[in-house]
């Protein structure tokens, strides 16, 4: 998780008040199949080195549920209602919700959750299926660490559509950077 975080700092992508949203099985990342063996301690290693990141950069971290709470998502109610998320009644359990999602809602200051958001950016652990919440052009991000545990990552940031066809004009991006 440490280097994962150290690449995602070095990549420039995350602004202060962006959203970014972790999908995590922490059965995954033991070796284990999704959904059976969810462990809050892994969970905490993962939440620990997140939370350096969100002090480095100003995002808000975003929670993903598992698929029994419908894939909704935590967040501290601070973001959620300057966002004017609505708020749903449930709090994560480990089975169901995620020991993820759990550890989270237990770490946090205010948290709330929600039922769907659009993030600026997010982590995959253990292929969670965090497409649903992320912003609508999704731009993979390649990383040298590609696993957490046993479990692989993907990343993802996400770039305005580019509408307008031939004609328009877009606003140049780093020269690292390719549509």
């Amino acid at each position: 998780m440490r280097a994962i975080v150290s690449e995602w700092n070095k990549s420039g992508h995350l602004q202060r008040g962006h959203l970014f949203v972790i999908g995590c099985s922490t059965s995954e990342a033991a070796g284990e199949k999704i959904g059976t063996s969810g462990s809050e301690e892994i969970a905490a290693v993962i939440y620990t080195e997140l939370e350096k990141l969100q002090q480095k950069t100003g995002m808000h971290l975003v929670f993903q549920c598992c698929e029994h709470l419908n894939r909704a998502l935590v967040l501290e109610r601070e973001a959620a209602q300057k966002l004017q998320l609505e708020e749903v009644s449930v709090i994560p359990a480990v089975q169901a919700g995620g020991s993820m999602a759990t550890y989270a809602f237990k770490q946090l200051t205010d948290p709330v959750v929600v039922e769907s958001l659009q993030a600026h950016a997010g982590i995959d652990i253990g292929d969670t299926m965090i497409g649903m919440h992320l912003k609508s052009v999704a731009v993979p991000l390649r990383f040298q660490q590609k696993m957490v545990g046993e479990a692989r990552i993907t990343a993802a940031r996400t770039r305005p559509k580019l509408i307008g066809g031939v004609r328009a004009c877009y606003r140049s991006e780093p020269p690292n950077e390719r549509y």
